[in-house]
């Protein structure tokens, strides 16, 4: 069970140092000790900076840091709708985590900070939310006084009641949830409360008792209170009570109210306890005590006294009874089941029972010490360790019993179908995707109102016309938003040209017809002239090595034909269907191992051909001028390189075919125009003209021969993800098939077709064809199989009621991700242009696009500034060039630098092509777009503008990233490490706030080590990891910076996510 704990309630302004605070500090620890086989995923925000890293010190250990997460609010966005909207953005984040279950340790945050909570007003989790009370709405005045809080508060009183599950902190907690709201009870779960192990019985030195009554003005032995000020906490009942104690008490007692207090509530106190008749120094109320402070002052105090009219649990009365204290306390809400014994409480709302008990305790030792000994046997009925397990028991129970969201199926014939927006070549467009469009279509039209997005005017598409709504790219791009789900049929023609630029603003979901999209990349650049198309295309998808290639390159259509160059067609799309486990695997081999997890496999549609196939095998045959006994050898498809039509014409001419006056050998296909072509219909002559080439066959032609053949023979070699409709086409006609395994041909049942090895010989193909020219039976085995298999496997009606169901996952997925999140917003949420621009940068940080592999960002500022370079420029210079000649597994390198003025890096991208003797001006420096798993190493920072980007370094390392810096040296102008430059030592400080450095020898190490000792903070110094290496080997270098490892491989998710802005 993958389990995410909310933990704002211990960040937020008004709970973190607070009981809730450290109730849900305590509890996440003890769930992440506890965790066993589940899996915990802490959900921070990043307004509360200081807090993330007092978090990822708490949890260290406990939590992967991987999974410590850190999501963006707009603390600018403060209007009603915009308040809506960052729920939205709350509830995506939380829904990108994938979790079983989400906790909500403090539902009731942000009344006046940046907390964001919310249930269930954008996507729907399995949610538990723990519930400390219901005071406010039990006792409104004077909490509820004000509208605006009113209305606040019973926003999240519906919020709590669309949890699925309640944790409360105490039965009393819990009661109230049944009785106030109508919670059901087997769903709110008492899980109890405990105090941290540190409160605890102990001896107090003499000095250290002076001390704290010098600090804190208590000259006597004293009663104590501790927790909040408001006014169920019954502050003025206890004065007054205080006040109605015999002179002889008062005399010997003081009252010490320790909690931090508002000037203006201290004053009130104080005056209220002289108009009570106290003298000064009777009543103190010290201010905000630190918890050490406060543990000893527990062990100090006579007695501990808790008047409160409502709790939710009392947590202050545990830690004091754990300390040893004698306890009393109010008779109301959930103290008597934390005291544990009737005679020790007490009226609150009776001031003389209080006093009464008050002096009962102060005056009766006997009474006074059995108070101390139960109370510290009580407490060891509380610990987290068994909230915990109460947690994490109603947790399991919530993922068992909350219904499964299977994925999403279509329905058939339903009411009111989806409107889908389908975007692909179409019929009379020559595209082998336009004739599959044209089979696709009325199948998904059962699950889909589908509009088509046409290139050409409508007019164009007679064909399509009665029966579809055809619309231009214009109008598509001006109603986007009248669509449910938009499909985009990808391949790598000139004809998908229109797609690159809509998908970038209408994301959809992308249908990969060819894993490799290089040459309609470079049509956009060389044929369209948009400008840098490709280039920017490969960088995007394979970084500046591959850029870098084609630059230097002798023949550029060899990159062209090397690179897939689909990435920025993926990063947008909502899900990705494909035809064949290959593009699966090419995902895996260029994207990452877990590339394709998330993507649909859909069978090419294929569907078996009307009528009987006697009869129109009889009547092609008769049209073509064969014989019954004639074999005809087929090859289907345009002819070229890949498609080894030189090897199966060299088979056929030393098979025992090339002199058998019965078999012809047919090339259906436009042949290649080039050298490969001319050399190919030369080596026909050999075959005395029982070879041949149809050139381009129209549908009528491709059929005849379909349905004529005896044999097919569809080879590939160099197979680039895409799905053979043409071996498809001749197995649904019962034609015996041969293959080789490449490309998705590798995985066709080997009893459907006659499968030869990858790198086959020609002795193999020469043996097949031979074997079924000799063998009918054989044939109409194989055709029989194969026949079966389109039937079962690539009908229409099959593989459309699988694209209905994929694209009904996808779309529920990017409903509740990065794009459903701006539709809803962009429609539900009127806010101004501001708070649109702050909420678009939140929405980038928190749900960034994906990227293809990790980025290892280089900060190379004060190589950017140009100038003169001094030795550890040059030393700079060249491990940069170490990287780029052998860039570390699964990262590529990304140069950056500081601008200065600014918070924030651009990408270094016409220096980087500089650098590597590339045009500088076809890539532009944008800010970076860092996420969890990336690296930063300072390799060549600037030493005047790096310390000014401490809290951006701070927010990468929230986001997951690994901050690193290269140490040259710690010398400036000759002076020795304690006479550093005001620069070098500013520098220094900002280095250490990060996560290690990486010195250039043993020695700089050494006295980085000597100046982090006296310079850095405890906490800096245990988290920061200094390693050395030799400059003079790369693999020094490389090993320094990996160790230890970073994160664990990150694979770009393929869900929704938000459009990349960048992080300033």
């Amino acid at each position: 069970m993958r389990i995410v704990i909310d933990l704002q309630g211990a960040q937020s302004t008004g709970s973190r140092t607070r009981g809730i605070g450290r109730y849900s500090s305590s509890l996440a620890r003890a769930m992440a000790i506890q965790a066993r086989n589940h899996e915990v995923v802490l959900a921070l925000n990043g307004y509360f900076a200081d807090t993330v890293d007092e978090i990822k010190t708490t949890f260290d250990g406990l939590v992967d840091a991987a999974n410590i997460r850190v999501w963006h609010p707009a603390p600018g966005v403060i209007s009603a709708n915009g308040q809506r909207a960052q729920e939205k953005l709350y509830e995506a984040f939380l829904s990108s985590l994938r979790p079983d279950v989400v906790h909500v340790t403090s539902l009731f945050e942000g009344l006046g900070d940046a907390s964001i909570t919310s249930v269930g007003n954008f996507a729907t989790m399995p949610t538990a939310v723990t519930l400390y009370d219901l005071i406010p709405l039990i006792n409104p005045h004077p909490y509820l006084d004000n509208a605006n809080v009113r209305s606040w508060y019973m926003g999240k009183v519906e919020a709590l009641r669309r949890a699925n599950m309640w944790l409360a902190i105490s039965e009393s907690s819990r009661q109230e949830g049944i009785t106030q709201l109508g919670l059901e009870a087997d769903r709110c779960i008492n899980i109890s409360t405990a105090a941290y192990d540190h409160f605890k019985k102990s001896a107090v030195a003499e000095a250290r008792q002076q001390e704290l009554r010098e600090r804190y003005g208590l000259n006597k032995s004293f009663v104590m209170y501790t927790g909040g000020i408001d006014h169920r906490k019954n502050l003025e009942g206890l004065i007054e009570a205080f006040a109605l104690l015999s002179g002889d008490l008062r005399r010997h007692h003081q009252l010490a109210i320790v909690c931090s207090a508002r000037e203006e509530d201290r004053d009130r106190l104080l005056q209220l306890a002289r108009n009570m008749g106290l003298t000064d120094g009777d009543v103190i109320v010290t201010g905000f005590v630190p918890e050490p402070d406060l543990v000893d002052l527990y062990n100090l105090c006579k007695l501990f006294v808790f008047p409160s009219w409502h709790e939710g649990f009392g947590l202050p009365a545990l830690e004091a009874m754990q300390c040893g204290a004698a306890v009393i306390g109010a008779n109301t809400s959930s103290l008597p089941e934390v005291i544990g014994r009737d005679d020790a409480l007490f009226d609150p709302r009776n001031t003389a029972s209080i006093a009464t008990k008050i002096a009962q305790a102060l005056t009766d030792q006997v009474f006074r010490e059995d108070l101390a000994r139960h109370g510290q046997k009580q407490a060891q009925k509380f610990s987290w360790q068994d909230s915990a397990r109460r947690a994490l028991a109603g947790l399991e129970v919530l993922h068992a019993s909350t219904t499964r969201q299977t994925a999403p199926q279509a329905q058939r014939h339903r009411r009111h179908r989806p409107r889908l927006a389908y975007v692909s070549p179409l019929p009379p467009e020559r595209s082998g995707i336009s004739d599959y469009s044209a089979a696709l279509l009325p199948e998904l039209s059962r699950y889909y109102e589908i509009d088509l997005i046409a290139k050409l005017p409508a007019a164009e598409y007679a064909s399509l016309n009665d029966t579809f709504a055809v619309r231009s790219v214009e109008w598509f791009q001006q109603n986007s938003n009248a669509f449910d789900c938009v499909l985009y049929h990808f391949g790598n023609s000139h004809f998908h040209e229109h797609m690159f630029e809509l998908i970038a603003s209408i994301p959809g979901i992308v249908v990969l017809h060819d894993f490799f999209l290089g040459n309609i990349q470079a049509y956009r650049e060389f044929v369209s002239r948009q400008p840098n198309r490709w280039t920017q295309a490969l960088y995007v998808s394979h970084g500046y090595p591959a850029v870098a290639e084609y630059f230097k390159a002798k023949n550029a259509e060899d990159v062209v034909f090397k690179y897939p160059c689909n990435f920025d067609v993926l990063r947008h799309a909502q899900g990705v269907i494909v035809h064949s486990p290959h593009s699966m695997l090419l995902a895996e081999k260029w994207i990452g191992s877990a590339a394709a997890a998330d993507w649909a496999l859909v069978p090419l549609l294929r569907a078996l051909p009307a009528g009987n196939d006697t009869d129109r095998r009889t009547k092609a045959r008769a049209e073509l001028g064969l014989s019954e006994f004639d074999i005809l050898v087929c090859s289907f498809g345009m002819l070229n390189a890949t498609k080894l039509n030189h090897r199966l014409l060299q088979a056929w001419l030393a098979s025992s075919l090339a002199n058998d006056s019965r078999c012809r050998l047919v090339f259906v296909g436009d042949n290649e125009r080039g050298e490969y072509g001319a050399r190919l219909e030369q080596d026909m002559t050999a075959a005395r003209g029982r070879v041949s080439i149809t050139g381009w066959a129209d549908k009528e032609v491709f059929q005849r021969y379909l349905n004529a053949a005896d044999i097919a023979i569809q080879l590939r070699a160099l197979s680039r993800g895409e799905t053979s409709a043409a071996v498809l086409d001749a197995m649904s006609h019962g034609t015996a098939t041969i293959t080789n395994a490449n490309g998705s041909m590798a995985f066709l049942p080997s009893d459907a077709v006659w499968q030869l090895p990858d790198d086959f010989t020609n002795a193999q193909l020469v043996e097949a064809i031979e074997s079924l020219r000799d063998s009918p039976l054989m044939r109409l085995e194989f055709g029989a199989k194969a026949q079966d298999l389109i039937r079962t496997t690539h009908s229409p009606d099959r593989c459309a009621r699988q694209y209905a169901d994929a694209m009904a996952t996808f779309t529920a997925n990017a409903a509740l991700g990065r794009d459903g999140l701006i539709r809803s917003i962009g429609r539900g949420n009127r806010l101004s242009l501001p708070e649109f621009a702050e909420m678009a940068q939140s929405i980038a940080a928190t749900l960034p696009l994906p990227a293809p592999r990790r980025r290892l960002f280089v900060d190379v500022s004060k190589l950017v500034e140009g100038g003169p370079q001094s030795d550890t420029q040059h030393l700079a210079v060249s491990l940069l060039q170490a990287l780029f000649d052998s860039p570390p597994n699964g990262y590529r390198i990304e140069p950056v630098y500081a601008v200065p003025g600014k918070s924030g890096y651009r990408y270094a991208r016409r220096f980087t092509l500089q650098f590597l003797d590339c045009p500088s001006k076809n890539l532009s420096d944008v800010w970076i777009d860092a996420q969890p798993g990336d690296i930063f190493v300072g390799l060549a920072p600037s030493l005047q503008v790096a310390p000014l980007q401490g809290a951006f370094f701070r927010r990468l390392r929230h986001l997951g990233v690994h901050v690193e810096f290269v140490i040259y040296d710690l010398t400036s102008d000759s002076r020795a490490v304690e006479g550093l430059s005001d620069d070098h030592t500013r520098w220094l400080r900002t280095v250490i706030q990060n996560d290690g450095a990486i010195c250039i020898s043993q020695a700089v190490a050494d006295k980085l080590t000597e100046w982090l000792a006296q310079h850095a903070s405890a906490d800096d110094g245990a988290r920061f990891k200094i390693r050395s290496f030799d400059p003079n080997s790369r693999h020094q270098f490389e090993a320094a910076l990996f160790a230890p490892e970073p994160q664990a491989d990150r694979t770009p998710p393929s869900k929704a996510q938000t459009r990349a802005n960048p992080i300033t």
